[in-house]
């Protein structure tokens, strides 16, 4: 690197490389931690991993329980529950972590009991998160560990610093337990490496897979994962788990292995939304120098929510949409014409309706509403629009790829992984697949090529991606106003309306929201939480709405987590795994629908017969 200044070039081009720069906490969560709960508030649970962030930090600060003590009670559950590490299949396991630093975690943990130590005596600034064992998705930075992406072909690669999420996170006192397992190259949003939280022969989710099952399975208390197009929302909701997809720009994306700029988001996943609103507000925060996309957010970012709101009708006020026109695929076809709900599974379709009559007690005006039709080039001439802009290299431009593919240009995309490539790290075969996953083959040629790849990410015109710009600001215009027209606040859906299916020979999502990228490609937030069960699996709920809305829809999902905790609160039964581990894992493909926007607008294509 010619500078030791890291734009977001340098950081997005060469994460592969592992380079990023620590930021200190870049939220307020320390500032004020009078919303951590008094002892005498603190319920009893039956295991000390059972007990929720924010719980725990209160029982850290009293000296009721030790980091020491919390870290090893999970190393402990991942040694007995997880199996063997840096296994990309079936390992036997929850195969959650694909990689700890036990001896990290900790020495980590020892000085978060220094810290609170020194807290108890003095009363030195703590930060609530302080002594807090979790877990970071195998696509982030975490200072000397391996970031694979879900794939051994970046055997080796090394991360020279932490990630700034990451970085924020260490300097809150956060003990750092290892990468959780993700789907292959952050790819699919089924997942087939880790098993279900809740009966692992069933599909996690993905591509943040190990960050949806750990902290249901009790193997830490959050997680961090990655969304580009479905990767926090869909473990979430697979799991059980209260996950937050912030808007595009909230949380700084330094040292990620990215998928696709100006769609990749960090963000956290634990058992209830008040753990996660926490840890949201201590990584969220500009970080001008190496991702200006944070410099679009709101400074200061309006503060989260951190506590329900103690009125018998807290939601008194909102109207929440359901959107009539959020197709869904069900079996590989689009349903469009009919309510999306009509075509849930009967145990999900009584989870929704219990859950409208629930917030309806809350206080909310819960309403159908057309929302917007994607279907509709009038209404969405952006994502998976059949226009073609340009033709470069010989392929065709879609609107989209106008954006996404000159980002990933921008930021070095290719390059980072040819230099990868021809630093004598990977092997052969590494080289191989690396090529094939992030290279091109263009018309007429035989093989795949970085070259090629670059040609046409670098080839699309200025006045290409400004029309793709235009495009994608034009669709969230009209995403807004239809909310707006309705008076909705923000929206309800299920992303999953039907029981998942099994990792092996399974339907993996045989119902699922069709277009489960547009909050991704409007950059629009999103949450997920367990509503209830069926099939012996959890039921999801989302509720998102527009950009930088984090303080309204997370006041929302805990204000209804505490009404009615017994959802979220729920723990599996440990699975009988067997004692010894497999010798020979069976490798299972992480296939399903891609969380890539460019081949998640094909496939929507595709089930449209377009």
């Amino acid at each position: 690197m010619e500078s030791a200044r890291l734009t977001r070039r340098a950081v997005l081009g060469t994460a592969v490389a592992g380079t990023a720069l620590t930021l200190a906490p870049g939220g307020t969560a320390a500032a004020d931690p009078s919303f951590l709960p008094a002892p005498g508030q603190i319920p009893h649970r039956p295991r000390l991993v059972d007990y929720e962030i924010t719980e725990l930090a209160a029982m850290l600060r009293t000296g009721r329980t030790s980091s020491v003590e919390l870290t090893r009670a999970y190393l402990d559950r991942i040694a007995r529950l997880n199996g063997p590490f840096e296994v990309y299949g079936d390992n036997g396991g929850y195969n959650a972590f694909v990689r700890i630093d036990a001896a990290g975690a900790l020495a980590a943990a020892r000085a978060a009991d220094q810290q609170l130590n020194a807290y108890r005596r003095h009363g030195d600034a703590i930060s609530p998160l302080c002594g807090i064992p979790m877990g970071i998705k195998d696509s982030v930075g975490i200072k000397g560990l391996a970031a694979q992406d879900g794939s051994p072909a970046f055997a080796g690669n090394l991360a020279l610093q932490d990630a700034t999420a990451v970085g924020r996170l260490r300097a809150a006192g956060v003990v750092l337990l290892g990468s959780t397992i993700c789907s292959a190259f952050s790819g699919s949003i089924t997942g087939t490496f880790a098993g279900n939280a809740w009966n692992p022969d069933y599909v996690p989710g993905g591509s943040s897979q190990g960050s949806g099952v750990a902290p249901v399975a009790r193997l830490a208390a959050a997680c961090i994962g990655e969304e580009t197009g479905g990767s926090i929302i869909c473990p979430s909701a697979a799991n059980g788990a209260s996950g937050i997809k912030p808007s595009l720009g909230t949380v700084s994306i330094a040292g990620l292995m990215p998928l696709s700029p100006g769609y990749d988001v960090l963000g956290p996943i634990s058992r209830s939304a008040r753990d996660s609103a926490l840890i949201l507000s201590t990584i969220l925060g500009p970080d001008g120098v190496n991702d200006p996309q944070t410099l679009s957010a709101p400074n200061p970012f309006p503060a989260l929510p951190l506590v329900p709101r103690t009125s018998r009708k807290p939601l008194q006020g909102l109207t929440i949409g359901i959107p009539q026109t959020d197709w869904m695929n069900v079996g590989g076809s689009i349903k469009t014409g009919v309510a999306p709900q009509s075509v849930y599974g009967a145990g999900h379709r009584q989870v929704f309706d219990r859950l409208v009559s629930q917030l309806t007690g809350l206080g909310a005006k819960v309403i159908q509403f057309p929302g917007l039709d994607m279907t509709d080039p009038a209404q969405n001439p952006y994502y998976s629009s059949a226009d073609v802009l340009a033709t470069v290299d010989g392929s065709p431009v879609s609107p989209s790829a106008a954006v996404v593919n000159a980002n990933r240009y921008e930021v070095r995309y290719v390059d980072a992984i040819a230099d990868f490539c021809a630093s004598g790290i990977p092997s052969a075969d590494a080289i191989a697949t690396l090529t094939n996953q992030y290279g091109r083959r263009a018309p007429g040629e035989t093989t795949a090529s970085f070259a090629a790849a670059n040609r046409f990410n670098g080839g699309i015109p200025a006045s290409v991606r400004y029309e793709g710009e235009q495009r994608r600001r034009k669709l969230i215009a009209n995403y807004t106003k239809a909310l707006r027209d309705s008076g909705v606040d923000f929206m309800l859906v299920f992303t999953l309306g039907d029981v998942i299916g099994k990792r092996s020979g399974g339907t993996g999502f045989p119902v699922f929201r069709a277009y489960y990228q547009v909050p991704n490609a409007l950059g629009w937030p999103m949450v997920s939480f367990p509503a209830g069960s069926a099939g012996g699996l959890p039921v999801s709920a989302q509720f998102w709405g527009p950009r930088f809305s984090e303080p309204e829809i997370v006041q929302a999902m805990i204000d209804y987590q505490a009404r009615y905790p017994e959802y979220h609160t729920a723990a599996p039964a440990d699975p009988a795994f067997p004692a010894t581990p497999k010798l020979a894992p069976r490798a299972v493909p992480d296939e399903g629908p891609s969380n890539d926007p460019v081949l998640g607008e094909q496939a929507v294509r595709e089930a449209l017969g377009r």
